[in-house]
């Protein structure tokens, strides 16, 4: 069951990594960074192409991952904007709009009445 809401912490790994590696391998990049892998925060990667993300997620009794492949199109840049390794924490509504592809810093203009 889908069990992500606004109450857990989200953090988004700065690189692009790898999504062949399963759970150990996702594990091991988190614990790389000092980080734990079972303290509840939900672990977002995104493949270098940004068509792929997968979400680790440790849950009572087990880990959860989460898996979403775009069929066209690619998931914001937006979040890449600083240099180095690591993770950086960011909000649910964030996670949201970036699940759906959508980014929240692009202005749309607004659409004009026909009548």
């Amino acid at each position: 069951m889908f069990s992500l809401n606004e109450g857990n912490r989200y953090v988004v790994c700065l690189n692009g990594v790898d999504l062949r590696k399963g759970l150990d391998g996702l594990c091991g990049l988190i614990r790389y960074l000092s980080l734990s892998p079972t303290n509840g925060d939900v672990y977002v990667f995104l493949n270098k192409s940004r068509t792929t993300m997968k979400l680790l997620h440790w849950e009572r009794g087990g880990f959860v991952i989460y898996y979403k492949r775009l069929e066209s199109g690619r998931i914001s840049h937006k979040i890449f904007i600083k240099e180095g390794h690591g993770f950086r924490s960011f909000r649910w509504d964030e996670l949201v709009l970036l699940i759906e592809g959508i980014s929240p810093k692009i202005k749309r203009r607004k659409r004009y009445n026909l009548s």
